[in-house]
């Protein structure tokens, strides 16, 4: 140091160095949860995180520095090879941003292969072409996003059977967490080692409208957990919706509708500790057995007057031109009418009364779920968190978005009625 100190080039050259490794040097940014595992003992290294926890980074800065260790034959692994392009190559946490500027790959499209200057080569694969991992054989993988692949088993199977080149053979995998049979696998495998991140603990590299406004949306529900906090959240046991039967029916966009309904399930009681007042917006289109209901908006509220979640229920219904308020009378009798009338002396209104239980309701608005005949425009995680934790045992908390939703796809897909469907009417 005393050469360097006298010295001014040597010192300038160290000063360089020293931010050269600050701004393109991982130990430098990298948290905890970012940094791999040490030993020997771990084949697989599963970060589970939620969205935008810095996941992609870490998988990007393990496989440079399995190259610059010494690693030559590599595969990537993604949803689809356009995800694997945009997300794990050329994105703004992917291979060709990370690491020193003189060490970062090039990217080759036609030969699906990345090839860095010390000449490793990264074979790039699709999830959903299992078979084109078939043939190939590596030292290193790195798999992104393996709760969102369709065939998952059968790529899982064919990356492990060519993961067999050098003396260790080690795999990274970087997932926002499902409850899927391979990821369960992996959590209960020896082998695997785990480290979990929520977003928040990223919260300086992302925008303050997402955390504020977006993240907010979703905290406190099951998607939230899964999808903020990394958490692998199991199906409730029981439940008569569970969460790929609602992935599933998750659609952007809306067809021409022939009619859309509001359906409202009253609080028993007023003010600030009351129940949530069911709001639900649902339309369907087709005839008969090729009706298919589109699930729109959910405008459930709680600690409203009645006078007040009357007042609420007309106005979603103007905002969605819906035809009718559909309105459970068990509670309020004539009152939830008079209340509707007085909020829009116009609205078309149907009473509906039941005798029933929920269960007996629910099961086959489920069974409509489970043959693909409703569709989520969007996510609604509050109706959706209730969905999936509805076992009909009567521990839940009322359900009152839930039962909202039934009564408006009871109207619609089976026509109008007073105490529930029948599911031989499905």
């Amino acid at each position: 140091m005393q050469i360097a100190l006298g010295k001014k080039n040597s010192l300038d050259d160290f000063e360089r160095e020293a931010l050269r490794q600050a701004i393109h040097g991982w130990d430098f940014w990298a948290r905890a949860d970012q940094k791999a595992p040490s030993g020997n003992e771990w084949t697989t290294w599963l970060i589970l995180g939620g969205r935008g926890a810095g996941k992609t980074r870490s998988g990007a800065e393990w496989i440079t520095a399995q190259v610059q260790a010494g690693a030559r034959r590599l595969a990537l692994v993604g949803e689809t090879y356009e995800d694997v392009r945009e997300v794990m190559i050329t994105g703004p946490s992917g291979l060709m941003a990370v690491g020193f500027p003189e060490h970062r790959p090039t990217y080759e499209p036609s030969r699906h292969r990345l090839h860095w200057p010390c000449g490793a080569e990264a074979h790039i694969f699709s999830a959903e072409d299992p078979e084109g991992l078939r043939g190939h054989q590596f030292e290193v993988a790195w798999s992104d996003e393996v709760g969102k692949w369709r065939q998952a088993d059968d790529a899982w199977s064919n990356l492990q059977l060519g993961l067999r080149l050098g003396d260790r053979p080690r795999q990274v995998v970087t997932t926002t967490p499902r409850p899927l049979p391979l990821l369960k696998k992996l959590l209960e495998d020896k082998r695997t080692v785990t480290s979990r991140a929520s977003t928040y603990r990223n919260k300086g590299h992302l925008a303050d409208t997402f955390l504020t406004e977006i993240a907010s949306t979703y905290e406190g529900t099951r998607l939230g957990r899964q999808e903020l906090l990394g958490e692998l959240v199991e199906d409730c046991a029981g439940a008569l919706w569970y969460w790929d039967m609602i992935e599933g029916a998750r659609v952007t966009t809306v067809p021409p509708l022939s009619r859309v309904v509001v359906a409202v399930d009253p609080p028993v009681t007023s003010g600030p500790d009351a129940d949530e007042c069911g709001i639900i917006v649902a339309g369907v289109t087709g005839e008969g057995r090729e009706k298919t209901a589109y699930v729109l908006h959910d405008g459930s509220v709680a600690g409203l007057s009645p006078a007040a979640w009357a007042a609420r229920a007309v106005a979603v219904a103007d905002t969605h031109k819906a035809d009718r308020i559909v309105a459970e009378v068990n509670q309020g009798g004539d009152l939830v009418e008079e209340l509707i009338r007085l909020a829009d002396p116009q609205a078309a209104f149907s009473a509906v009364r039941a005798t029933r239980g929920k269960l007996v309701r629910a099961e086959p608005i489920a069974a409509l779920y489970e043959r693909g005949r409703v569709r989520h425009v969007g996510a609604f995680p509050d109706l959706e968190s209730q969905m999936t934790s509805f076992t009909g045992t009567g521990r839940e908390a009322s359900p009152d978005r839930l039962d909202a939703l039934v009564w408006a796809l009871s109207f619609l897909m089976l026509g109008p009625v007073s105490d529930g469907p029948s599911i031989r009417s499905l």
